[in-house]
């Protein structure tokens, strides 16, 4: 996916690899460039993947927080689609 500014989040090649996500430096401005780069992995939820895998969780508590997670994400198109 392409966006206006030249940002591209990964998308799966043909063979099924992604590709990395990458953050072009415009000007020399890497302040910037950084803080758009932790946006975006935040989006992904790369971070929370990786503290998430940092120990064991049971199954159990697998399923609890996944139905937890699907609850929050219905809750928010919800409230998106009562504003629209």
């Amino acid at each position: 996916m392409s966006f206006d500014n030249g940002y591209r989040r990964p998308a799966r090649k043909e063979n099924g690899e992604l590709r990395p996500l990458e953050v072009p430096v415009i000007n020399g401005d890497v302040e910037r460039a950084i803080r758009t780069l932790k946006r975006e992995i935040g989006k992904e939820g790369t971070l929370k993947a990786l503290k998430r895998k940092r120990f064991y969780e049971k199954p159990s508590e697998a399923k609890k927080r996944k139905a937890r997670e699907a609850v929050r994400r219905n809750r928010r198109s919800a409230r998106r689609q009562s504003s629209r």
